[in-house]
């Protein structure tokens, strides 16, 4: 393995320009190529090509395609995930998401952190953090999670909002940059499906 590629994998800075980050990037666009042309395929075929484009994936997962990530390899999804159309997902540095995830359309998880010095970014310079989504999140339509987030089991993100700091467990987020609105209380018997701020939490 190459020092840029150990680089990334570290989290340390690295220069993407590389010939096996190149190899891997080919890779990933012929496994989204595949996948995203196989949309009226049968669902164990669109797993399959999952597997092989992903870290791990868990049972009953589904992307609905246009579906694009930098590499798929940092990439887990845990059982019962569903992602709506044209996530992106840039996996630089690992992107976990747990099970029962609900991700709504057009969301971004990014991972890529690139120099704020100006000689440095030109030359090309990046590195990434971390983005963890917790088991039975809810990201609403047009979410961005920015690098190093994490959120916490349960919590609601609502439909365009910008998460630039991790969110506890079990809350309501909304906003740009998102801040919590209230704790989500356990509640059994029917949905409570009421807009939680007067607007339709997620999308």
């Amino acid at each position: 393995m190459g020092e840029n590629k150990q680089r990334m994998l570290a989290g340390d800075w690295y220069l993407p320009d590389d010939p096996e980050l190149a190899d891997d990037t080919r890779r990933r666009v012929e496994l989204c190529a595949e996948y995203n042309a196989a949309a009226g395929a049968a669902p164990e075929e669109r797993h399959r090509i999952l597997e092989r484009l992903l870290g791990s994936v868990g049972k009953g997962v589904r992307i609905r395609p246009p579906f694009q990530c930098d590499f798929g390899y940092r990439i887990s999804i845990g059982a019962g995930t569903f992602i709506n159309f044209g996530a992106v997902f840039l996996d630089c540095g690992p992107i976990s998401i747990g099970a029962d995830v609900q991700i709504g359309p057009n969301v971004q998880l990014l991972t890529p952190v690139h120099e704020l010095d100006a000689e440095r970014r030109r030359a090309g310079w990046e590195r990434a953090l971390p983005v963890t989504v917790g088991d039975n999140v809810w990201l609403g339509g047009g979410v961005i999670v920015c690098p190093g987030v994490t959120i916490g089991e349960n919590t609601v993100v609502g439909a365009g909002a910008v998460v630039t700091k991790d969110l506890p467990a079990g809350v309501l987020a909304v906003g740009n940059p998102a801040r919590v609105i209230r704790e989500l209380e356990p509640r059994s018997g029917e949905p409570d499906d009421r807009p939680a701020d007067g607007r339709p939490a997620v999308g």
